[in-house]
């Protein structure tokens, strides 16, 4: 039996251009085919736009009763503390947590050891624990069961579009605890990776970063391998919290200060739908700076409970004294801008020209018309790829 301590990440790993089956996640800008600017074309540039690097470790298990959000007076409390489209998470979060992995295979391509399986015994805090209490959403944006989630923006515009609902992006802290549920669980289903509960294990697919950069919507189309929100019955957390790790990637704000950890705001977690990346709840990749975007990466939004005002910006932000009118510059259209499409697209009015890029991002029509939606399950192909059973 091999033991694996799991702190709240692990270290970043570039990605080599060569891949057999198994996708890098996002790494640097070229020269290399794979790699792509973390900014869109003719945009204005931000502070730090760039990508870098990658990480994993990936599980399986059972489904997940609603710890604290079903029946009786946990229903009622739930209810009254956060909108209808979100869940109450309230616990302690642990900031290092050790499983004991049972069974593990190594992804040559991004050079990582992938556990399937973890000892079913609770999991052991051996870091510090926070006491919580908010409320994230439910699924990932636009946060309506049977949407798709929205793919392709950068971390400002992911955060504008949290102010414009009155909420903000969720903390690498908030998002691990609605993952990990209170059994603090590698998975939010349990204790052993299963692909066919949250949408993972899909094929590397080659794609064509030029035609990304540029928003192609025939090429955007073809590399999705996503599934709509709420589709997935099992991948729910204990906390009710649907579609958190596997299918597509999610940024979140950092809370990491200091080392290459703590050099940017933006962090991903949950890994996107490709076999032999994190598709787990603690994992987290820290070498994404603010201007990353990509084909696979979400966002979800958390709220203060209780009809608590929402602080729109980041901890870092409120730190370094940022203002919103900053984070909208960034981002390249404002908060008013954003409810604007917001209403439209409610109303079924939000079009854009097809070269219109800040449009189709406010109003999150840049995935082709021609996507299909995946089947969740491994990839019958992606079996035996470096894979030791």
């Amino acid at each position: 039996m091999r033991r694996l301590l799991l702190p709240l990440s692990l270290p970043a790993l570039t990605l080599a251009a060569a891949c057999s089956g198994a996708p890098p996640e996002p790494a640097q800008p070229p020269p290399s085919p794979r790699a792509h600017d973390g900014r869109p074309p003719a945009a204005a540039p931000s502070t730090a736009e760039t990508g870098a690097a990658a990480t994993s470790t990936p599980e399986t298990g059972a489904p997940a009763a609603q710890a604290g959000t079903a029946g009786g007076e946990g229903a009622a409390e739930e209810e009254q503390a956060c909108p209808a489209d979100m869940k109450l998470v309230e616990g302690e979060y642990c900031s290092e947590v050790e499983h004991s992995c049972l069974r593990s295979w190594y992804d040559k391509s991004n050079k990582k050891t992938i556990c399937e399986e973890f000892a079913p015994a609770p999991a052991r805090c051996t870091g510090d624990k926070t006491k919580k209490r908010y409320c994230i959403d439910t699924y990932e944006w636009p946060n309506k069961k049977g949407e798709r989630p929205e793919v392709m923006n950068r971390f400002h515009q992911a955060q504008v579009k949290c102010a414009a609902v009155g909420k903000r992006l969720c903390t690498e802290s908030e998002w691990t605890l609605a993952c990990e549920g209170p059994e603090m669980k590698p998975f939010p289903y349990g204790y052993s990776r299963d692909a066919t509960k949250c949408n993972g294990d899909h094929l590397w697919d080659d794609p064509d970063m030029k035609k990304v950069a540029k928003r192609d919507p025939g090429e955007l189309a073809r590399l999705w391998k996503g599934v709509r929100s709420g589709s997935q019955p099992e991948c729910i957390s204990d906390y009710g919290v649907a579609d958190l790790p596997a299918n597509t990637d999610e940024v979140v704000a950092s809370e990491t200060s200091g080392g290459w950890r703590g050099k940017f705001d933006s962090v991903h977690t949950g890994g996107p739908w490709y076999k032999g990346v994190r598709n787990q709840c603690r994992p987290k990749i820290y070498t994404h700076d603010e201007g990353f975007y990509y084909y696979f990466l979400s966002f979800r939004c958390c709220a203060e409970p209780d009809g608590k005002a929402t602080e729109p910006r980041t901890p870092r932000q409120v730190q370094e004294g940022w203002d919103m009118a900053r984070v909208e510059r960034m981002a390249q259209f404002t908060v008013d801008e954003m409810r604007g499409k917001l209403e439209l697209k409610q109303q079924g009015k939000c079009e854009c020209k097809p070269t219109d890029i800040r449009c189709k991002t406010m109003c999150g029509t840049l995935l082709g018309p021609g996507a299909v939606d995946a089947t969740p399950g491994r990839d019958p192909a992606a079996t035996g790829s470096g894979e030791k059973r």
